[in-house]
């Protein structure tokens, strides 16, 4: 289709400069030199394009679409009136079928919803004209799903653009419950929707050609479709996701936003690396504790809470947003003892963590917020596991740390490090000798006696012990011990080690997306220590990352449901394939180089 505008661009423009005898010819106005005439041209292409029938209205369309995409701060266009025009040409293709369907009319709903979503997105006097203009009602048609899924992403963006600004908010709140209905119902289903109509078609000739072309613009085949597709649907999630937060960060229809089986489906919502930048469900969830009423409908549902502790042991770029909604859980007398229970059992091995990204002791805020009123806790807490954990906390950042700075002299903390080396060194030989049990006791023996301060020694240490864990079986005190040696790292979640480790155990208890952020984590902490010039990339990590990569594939839930129901064409298992060595290939563009190693050795 890319070469075919082209083509037609330029056979148009050609023959413009020959004969045009069209008034509102908007490639003559954008060629006039006169600045007053040049404004009169565009505006007036404006007012008459959704009043007259033109196969030119797609090259104009795509025109426009890209130069609001490349300068969306240009107020030329938005002050020459291209919102109503864009407004009157979706509210044509929604209203008049055979319009549509006519010429390649198709496209235009599509470029005119993306033109609104692009001058909307930085400029809140943009966002006010375009409303004036009556943008919202025909955005509203194609939200509602009037032409198709394609068009629904287009909308949801402009949408919450608009919506994000207090200017604008309450134009598009006229239609609030409506709106926060669609938006959770497109995040919910649009992946299964992407996938029966456009990804899952056993013949790939009933994918609708307009939608090949947009996704790829000529460039590419069926992998191109197949990558594009995944994006859009992606975003399509995390921009309905956008447009509930605007609602959400108000307080307003939060019944609907939290009712249970959408809080559970949030947290199966992540951008994956498609869409990396967006917090997606978890955005949303931490947006939703910073409500009493959020807090209450979160604190419900342990398989929420589950989810977010999850999230607060992890690699992954919003591991900080797990941990804030904790802390608001914990700090909220109401959801407190909901949740203790569970809570403390993760960020217990958080409590060492100094800083993560620009934010600094985080550990002493965990500490405080789990040994909160702790006398009057241990009388409100029934599991016995969870109080044995918070003594554990308070025996080691009060009781340990008091005795440390009255007592804990330098030449005093040396001493105490050659006796940790040593029964370490004990712990190793162990080790070697397959005695993984008495090895195990060696490193927790060491640890006793390791004071705070000597952080790289407990690091090794817990990442020991996670490892001998490992070989036991147990995955849990696995994840646990490595979780404690990553947040004793500089920086954190930094010793490769100890990543490997817990990608395994997450691994061994069939969590993908917690494993392939480790694995991921350790393969790029691998490589910025490499110097070499070849590129090696340890088979287990590979093997792990290709595992991890299908089982987190973004349609892999849609495909077993449509498998369940029909025989699905088995055409996915070379595409995720091709996603593992897409990674790959990332990794290999950083011109930093792996080389393998034993990883799994204390």
């Amino acid at each position: 289709m890319g070469s075919l505008k082209k083509e037609k661009l330029n056979s148009t423009s050609t023959t413009t400069e020959q004969s045009c005898t069209n008034p509102s010819c908007f490639f003559c106005a954008m060629k006039e030199q006169n600045l007053s005439l040049r404004r009169a041209g565009i505006a007036s292409c404006f007012k008459e394009m959704p009043i007259k029938d033109s196969q030119e209205h797609v090259l104009v369309l795509s025109s426009l679409w890209n130069i609001a995409m490349t300068q969306p701060d240009d107020p030329e266009f938005p002050s020459l009136g291209i919102f109503n025009c864009m407004a009157r040409l979706i509210q044509k293709g929604v209203n008049d079928r055979s319009w549509l369907l006519g010429d390649e009319n198709i496209y235009v709903p599509y470029y005119a919803a993306h033109v609104i979503g692009s001058y909307t997105m930085n400029k809140v006097e943009f966002a006010v004209r375009a409303v004036e203009s009556g943008v919202i009602p025909p955005l509203m048609e194609l939200l509602r799903g009037k032409i198709s899924w394609v068009e629904q992403r287009v909308a949801v963006r402009a949408l919450g653009h608009l919506a994000s600004y207090e200017r604008t908010f309450a134009a598009v709140a006229v239609h609030e419950r409506e709106v926060v209905k669609l938006a959770t119902e497109i995040a919910s289903t649009c992946i299964d929707v992407v996938f029966d109509k456009f990804v899952g078609l056993k013949d790939t000739a009933k994918r609708l050609k307009y939608h090949s072309n947009l996704l790829t613009r000529g460039v590419g085949g069926l992998d191109m479709e197949n990558r594009k597709a995944e994006e859009w649907a992606s975003q399509l999630q995390c921009w309905s996701l956008y447009l509930l937060n605007c609602f959400a960060c108000k307080e307003r229809c939060l019944d609907l936003i939290c009712r249970q089986e959408f809080l559970k489906d949030l947290c199966g919502m992540w951008g994956r690396l498609v869409n990396h930048s967006s917090p997606a469900g978890i955005g949303l969830i931490r947006i939703l504790c910073y409500s009493k009423n959020g807090r209450k409908s979160i604190a419900e549902s342990k398989e929420v809470i589950n989810n977010i502790c999850n999230l607060s042991r992890s690699s992954d770029d919003w591991q900080y947003m797990g941990i804030d909604c904790l802390l608001l859980l914990l700090k909220d007398q109401d959801t407190r003892y909901k949740i203790i229970e569970i809570a403390t059992l993760f960020l217990a091995d958080l409590v060492e963590l100094k800083s993560l990204g620009i934010r600094s002791n985080v550990g002493e805020a965990i500490t405080r917020a789990l040994l909160l009123d702790y006398k009057k806790s241990k009388s409100k807490i029934k599991n016995k596991k969870a109080l044995d954990v918070l003594q554990e906390i308070w025996d080691l950042k009060v009781e340990k740390r008091k005795l440390e700075k009255i007592m804990l002299s330098e030449e005093k903390a040396e001493k105490m490090r050659v006796l940790v080396g040593l029964i370490k060194q004990q712990g190793n030989q162990m080790f070697c000798l397959g005695d993984i049990e008495e090895a195990l006791v060696k490193y927790t023996e060491a640890l006793d006696i390791c004071p705070l301060r000597l952080r790289n020694e407990r690091m090794v240490l817990h990442s020991n012990r996670a490892q001998c864990h490992l070989l036991l079986r147990d995955p849990d005190a696995a994840i646990s011990d490595s979780t404690r040696a990553l947040c004793l790292s500089n920086p954190a979640n930094s010793h490769s080690k100890s990543l490997w480790r817990r990608s395994q155990a997450y691994d061994m208890k069939g969590l993908a997306k917690e494993s392939l952020m480790d694995c991921i984590m350790f393969i790029n902490g691998c490589i910025k220590t490499e110097t070499g010039k070849r590129v090696k990339i340890p088979y287990y990590a590979a093997r792990m990352i290709s595992k991890q990569t299908e089982a987190t594939w973004l349609f892999a839930s849609a495909k077993s449901k449509a498998s369940r129901n029909e025989a699905v064409q088995e055409s996915d298992g070379e595409y995720v394939l091709q996603k593992y060595e897409e990674i790959m290939k990332i990794m290999m563009e950083k011109k930093c180089f792996i080389s393998a190693f034993q990883a799994c050795q204390p």
